[in-house]
């Protein structure tokens, strides 16, 4: 088994952290470089994060977690966002492609148009598209971060009306989930069973699971 293999088996969603413990602003750029490489429809990148890293901050964000102790301790606790608009961007996010030769002009214009007309009509399907990157490029972050020896722990507990409007996020973002990282402290409960692969894989059509 490879080790990245292994970082997947061994990882677990954790709440209790060593709040000591810090992780630099450099370390936490890597991880979001590292997230930045998870796949997006058209290549439009929806997914923002906002690094929560001071104690007041951290705490007004407690508050809007339900009170959730790990949000406090965690090194840094992640804000993940989807952009619902993400599309307007795209010739600009397409522009390297094309300076670099990946895509001609022709095809770069023509997905342009077809994203536009894929999400600026349907509310609902931009919505699930901005889940969707989100929370791709969420979980490649949790891999490295497993990988440079830090735990972490995706959290929907929260308010994400109340998140929007203490951290001056926009409309056109969406809070997709929290993403806790640092180290560990004693307490976890370890890593819980999981499905057998014959209850939740069929070949060539569905079954009742």
């Amino acid at each position: 088994m490879t080790e990245l293999l292994k970082l997947i088996k061994q990882r677990i969603s954790t709440n209790k952290y060593d709040k000591d413990r810090t992780i630099s602003r450099e370390e936490i750029e890597e991880l979001i470089l590292a997230a930045t490489q998870a796949p997006s429809s058209f290549n439009i990148q929806h997914w923002r994060f906002i690094a929560v890293t001071r104690p007041e901050d951290k705490s007004r964000l407690k508050s809007l977690a339900y009170y959730q102790q790990k949000v406090e301790d965690a090194s840094v606790t992640l804000i993940v966002l989807g952009d619902l608009r993400g599309y307007e961007k795209l010739a600009d996010i397409l522009e390297p492609a094309v300076d670099a030769g990946i895509l001609d002009r022709k095809t770069a214009s023509g997905w342009v148009e077809s994203a536009k007309k894929a999400y600026s009509h349907n509310e609902q399907f931009a919505r699930d598209e901005a889940i969707r990157s989100a929370s791709l490029a969420a979980m490649l972050l949790m891999v490295a971060a497993q990988a440079k020896g830090y735990v972490t722990g995706p959290m929907i507990g929260f308010d994400p009306e109340g998140v929007k409007r203490e951290f001056a996020i926009s409309d056109r973002y969406l809070p997709v989930m929290l993403v806790t990282i640092g180290y560990p402290a004693p307490g976890n409960l370890p890593r819980k069973p999981r499905l057998r692969v014959d209850e939740v894989l069929a070949f060539d059509r569905g079954r009742e699971f």
